[in-house]
């Protein structure tokens, strides 16, 4: 991704300095807290990256595959809509995630669920409404 180019995650910053460094480098895996998680997930979604969103599941709820994008689909912004931390190791986040899929605008609104084991926060699992 360019470095002239905002983050996918919409927090304004350019991904060099936003979610490369949990996708990559010395920071790897390891987004401090519940929501910077999530916001590195969609835009892990966003560039395909299949490898980080496994690794970033919580291991017993993990699918088996996690399929690439299908050809048709954009992903056009994150809002995030709400945080909880529930205790220092479990957390929720809400956030509307708008695509395109063959040309047709679509939202997803999800309540994901987070939890951290020895310093490192997982996507657990989430409710789409």
């Amino acid at each position: 991704m360019s470095r002239e180019r905002p983050c996918p995650c919409g927090s304004g910053r350019m991904y060099p300095s936003c979610c490369a460094r949990w996708h990559m480098g010395s920071f790897k895996l390891r987004a401090p807290d519940a929501e910077t998680l999530m916001r590195s997930r969609y835009t892990a979604y966003v560039m395909d990256d299949l490898t980080y969103l496994r690794d970033t599941w919580w291991p017993e709820t993990r699918p088996a595959t996690i399929e690439p994008n299908p050809a048709d689909l954009k992903w056009l912004g994150l809002q995030v809509k709400g945080v909880e931390n529930i205790d220092a190791d479990n957390a929720v986040v809400t956030f509307v995630a708008r695509y395109r899929v063959a040309g047709r605008g679509m939202r997803m609104q999800e309540t994901s669920r987070f939890k951290r084991s020895k310093s490192r926060w997982y996507y657990v699992d989430g409710d789409v409404s």
